[in-house]
């Protein structure tokens, strides 16, 4: 499934809330159960179909192929996962508060999401491409996201007007870089020691 950058499956969810409508949120559902227990290379439509409790023929007309199912199931996660993090830190009084608390709701969601962290377990030679080489467009995507945050915060918060891209791109690729191998000398499972990391070494680059 290739996509630009101007049209990756992130900057989509970020646009799309998720569907209301009750088959293919039936169909989604049993998509992201048979997804996250035996990973998408096993997967077929039929065990889609099956799992629903609806006929092959009734999801290909909602999603036309493996393909589309999959991008339709990743597109509704990601909806929800930054509807999460929005609402987690919208209520934080300043941008380096929302700042440290993102990086630890990013991190903790992502990792204990059953599709996102689940499949980093099981197919991780089918996800990791995504998040390394392949992962221009999710990237350009997420710090997109969050350099619109900052711009806010510039105005509402009186910092300087400087462009806040470099810092958002620097502060998603460490999230990423931690996500992927979080074994090190700071123990991230640990939210204490992670908003202790995030407020001493990314609340700073708002200043930068």
């Amino acid at each position: 499934m290739k996509t630009s950058a101007n049209d990756s499956l992130l900057a989509r969810a970020i646009a799309r809330p998720e569907t209301e409508e009750k088959l293919a949120r039936q169909i989604l559902d049993a998509a992201l159960e048979q997804f996250t227990t035996f990973g998408l290379r096993r997967s077929s439509v039929e065990d889609v179909a099956k799992r629903a409790g609806v006929s092959r023929v009734t999801v290909y007309r909602r999603f036309q192929s493996k393909d589309g199912l999959v991008e339709a199931c990743l597109l509704r996660e990601g909806s929800r996962f930054f509807q999460k993090l929005d609402s987690a830190v919208a209520s934080l009084p300043t941008m380096e508060d929302r700042v440290v608390e993102g990086f630890v709701v990013a991190l903790r969601h992502t990792r204990a999401h059953p599709l996102f962290g689940g499949l980093l377990k099981l197919e991780p030679e089918v996800v990791l491409p995504y998040f390394t080489v392949q992962g221009g467009a999710s990237l350009a995507a997420t710090t997109d996201y969050l350099t619109a945050h900052l711009r806010r915060a510039q105005h509402t918060e009186g910092r300087p007007e400087t462009d806040p891209r470099p810092v958002a791109e620097l502060m998603v690729r460490v999230a990423v870089s931690f996500l992927l191998n979080p074994a090190g000398c700071i123990e991230l499972g640990d939210e204490e020691q992670a908003r202790a990391f995030a407020r001493r070494y990314l609340a700073p680059l708002l200043d930068a």
